[in-house]
């Protein structure tokens, strides 16, 4: 399966706001830590409304946690 367009800084942001964990940013939003690490790592594109929850946690526009990245080669 192709790796999904969408890129993120949530392990960034996750460091400047106190080290939270997967787990607790997880908890945050209402998905499990295995949600958030899939999503982490690009494996997975969350829903429009989890972007969104995850965005609101870091106080940040949706543009600055998450980007489209397209394949240049298409």
């Amino acid at each position: 399966m192709a790796k999904p367009p969408i890129a993120n800084d949530i392990r960034t942001l996750r460091f400047l706001a106190g080290e939270m964990t997967q787990a607790d940013l997880g908890d945050r939003i209402g998905v499990t830590r295995q949600t958030i690490a899939a999503i982490e790592a690009g494996k997975y594109s969350p829903t429009l409304e989890a972007a969104f929850r995850i965005a609101r946690v870091f106080g940040k526009p949706l543009e600055e946690v998450f980007r489209w990245e397209e394949d240049s080669s298409s």
